[in-house]
């Protein structure tokens, strides 16, 4: 039988037809809808993304100068992936969040960075451990910046061994104001009343376990010292050592740390 003679697959073909042109005109339709004026973005709300955290850098106006608010689109049409990558584009702009609000609103939640030091390299490190570029003076006035370095690609290891130290030296109230890695990986850092501590490496005696055996001792290791402490060598594996300017007095020989370097007029001391 010929397909001209059969009336099912004749339906069929022209029930298929129907709902093709059916799905054109809605398709028509919604687009001739989507594209009138009531549709066309006339806001853009910018807002903290967390009511705790305000916004101290980011305003309208920077947003307006850096080309980041959107000043064409419609609501339908506004591609959210590529205008939250605009905003994140801003300086000091960690993380944006971009919804529609109906029917003709854009809602931006912003994540400032929030700063904490300054790298080897004059960029900002923010309480991630991630590399920022923005106005340092601005950071600055905000508050005191520390001074993190390292090899490219530690940023995030330095912030995690200052958190570390913090915690560390709350008992002595002291607070790590500068944590540096050497190429070689071998840690230091300066106090805020001055002190330098040499940490070394992390090797069969952990830096942390180091530390703790130094937090523990100290306020009695410098009171018999009787002088003015400059530095704390950690390095060694059963012991420290803490440089004063001038002093003599031996506490107890320690072994040599691992870098072979012997300090000098130092007292010495181990559990």
């Amino acid at each position: 039988m010929s397909p001209w003679h059969d009336v099912r697959l004749l339906n069929t073909a022209a029930n298929g037809l129907m709902a093709v042109a059916a799905a054109g005109l809605l398709a028509a339709g919604a687009w001739w809808l989507i594209q009138r004026p009531a549709f066309a973005l006339r806001t853009v709300v910018i807002e903290p993304a967390s009511a705790e955290q305000g916004l101290l850098h980011v305003n309208s106006a920077l947003l307006r100068s850096s080309g980041a608010i959107p000043t064409r689109g419609n609501f339908f049409s506004v591609n959210l992936d590529a205008v939250r990558e605009r905003f994140e584009a801003v300086p000091w702009v960690r993380r944006a969040d971009v919804r529609r609000i109906w029917p003709d609103t854009l809602k931006v939640g912003i994540e400032e960075h929030q700063p904490l030091a300054v790298w080897s390299d004059g960029r900002l490190v923010n309480r991630q451990g991630e590399l920022f570029t923005a106005n340092v003076a601005e950071a600055d006035a905000q508050a005191d910046l520390l001074q993190f370095s390292g090899p490219p690609g530690s940023e995030a290891q330095v912030t995690r061994r200052w958190a570390e130290l913090q915690q560390q030296l709350a008992p002595l109230r002291l607070e790590p104001e500068a944590v540096s890695l050497s190429n070689r990986y071998a840690w230091s850092a300066r106090l805020d009343n001055g002190l330098m501590l040499l940490l070394g490496r992390e090797q069969d005696v952990p830096i942390a376990e180091r530390v703790a055996r130094w937090v523990a001792v100290y306020p009695q290791a410098q009171t018999k010292l009787n002088r003015d402490v400059v530095s704390v060598d950690l390095r060694y594996p059963n012991g420290f050592a803490m440089r004063a300017p001038g002093a003599i007095t031996s506490l107890k020989p320690a072994p040599r740390p691992d870098t072979g370097a012997k300090p000098s007029t130092e007292s010495r001391r181990t559990p």
